[in-house]
C-alpha cells in the first residue's frame, strides 16, 4: 500500500507542490513556476538515482511545462487549472479497456465474480470522465479557492467513496457467490 501513495505522489507531485505554494503564497504565477520547476526537478532526480519513469510522470511533466507555460504567458490560471481534467480523462480512457481492473483483484474476486469486477472498471472511468467535466467546469470559473477545494476534497473523496462502496460491494457479491456454490455441494 506504501508504495501505491509513492508512485501516487510521484505522478501528481507537481499538483500538489503546485497546491502547496498557492495555499501558502496565494500567488498563482509563483505556485505555476514552481510546480514546472518541481516537476522538471523530479524528473531530473529520478533520472540521477536511475529510477524508471513511468508514463503518468512523463505525461505530468509535459502538461506542466505547456500548461505552465501558457497560464505564465497569458496571466490566466485556468491553463494550468486543467490540468487534473485531461490527466482523469487519460485515465478514463485507458479504465476502458475490457478487465483492466482483474489484473489488481485478489484471485477469490477475479475468480469468483470476474463480471462485475469489468463492470466496475467501466464505472471507474466513468467516474473519471465525470470528474474531468468537473474539474474543467470549476476551472473554468477561475476561483483558485473553489478549485483547490474540488481537486483537494472532491476528487479524493469521490475516489475514498467509490473504492469503499466497491470494496463492500465485492465483499458482499463474493460471500453472496461463495455460500450458493457451497449450497449446491
Amino acid at each position: 500500500m506504501k508504495d501505491v501513495f509513492a508512485r501516487l505522489g510521484a505522478d501528481f507531485f507537481s499538483t500538489i507542490v503546485f497546491i502547496a505554494i498557492y495555499l501558502a503564497t496565494d500567488n498563482v504565477l509563483l505556485a505555476t513556476g514552481v510546480a514546472i520547476a518541481g516537476a522538471v526537478g523530479q524528473v531530473i532526480y529520478f533520472r540521477i538515482k536511475g529510477k524508471e519513469l513511468g508514463y503518468m510522470t512523463w505525461a505530468s511533466l509535459a502538461l506542466v511545462i505547456v500548461l505552465g507555460s501558457a497560464t505564465l504567458l497569458t496571466h490566466d490560471p485556468r491553463f494550468v487549472l486543467a490540468k487534473p481534467a485531461i490527466g482523469h480523462f487519460a485515465i478514463g480512457l485507458i479504465m476502458l479497456k475490457r478487465g483492466w481492473m482483474l489484473r489488481y483483484m485478489p484471485p477469490i474476486v477475479s475468480q469468483t465474480i470476474p463480471e462485475y469486477v469489468t463492470f466496475a472498471g467501466y464505472a471507474w472511468a466513468a467516474l473519471c470522465f465525470a470528474l474531468a467535466a468537473g474539474t474543467i467546469g470549476v476551472a473554468m470559473t477561475g476561483d483558485m479557492k473553489l478549485w483547490t477545494f474540488y481537486v483537494t476534497v472532491v476528487l479524493v473523496g469521490a475516489k475514498i467513496a467509490a473504492f469503499a462502496i466497491q470494496y463492500i460491494a465485492f465483499r458482499i457479491l463474493v460471500g453472496s457467490r461463495i455460500r450458493a456454490a457451497a449450497q449446491r455441494a
